[in-house]
């Protein structure tokens, strides 16, 4: 039954994102809010894979589901915890974006 919801639930996330923004009265920055959920909700979803690829074992963990993968990944330059994979995407992202997301993302 888990599978079914989780198809469900995945085949429904993109249509509904397009209908609930026709509703939406603040359309500004909608679809940029809705990516940085996604990436909140990764970092928590997928925290196994991204500290056993993206960082050394005693890095910056990722998995708080208030942070970005950016926001890790900038904690983890800062540390210099970055596995090469890790440096990989920093390159791709840039670290500039990644420290800056240290700030951005922080409630408060």
């Amino acid at each position: 039954m888990g599978v079914i919801l989780y198809f469900v639930a995945y085949i429904l996330f993109l249509p509904l994102t397009f209908i609930n923004f026709m509703y939406v009265e603040e359309k500004n920055g909608y679809f940029k809010s809705t990516a940085l959920n996604i990436d909140k909700f990764a970092n928590r979803e997928f925290r196994t894979l991204w500290n056993k690829t993206l960082i050394t074992s005693d890095g910056y963990q990722f998995g708080n589901q208030t942070e970005s993968i950016s926001e890790v990944l900038g904690h983890n330059i800062l540390l210099g915890k970055l596995s090469k994979k890790g440096e990989k995407l920093v390159k791709i992202l840039t670290k500039e974006h990644c420290i800056n997301a240290i700030t951005t993302n922080t409630p408060g």
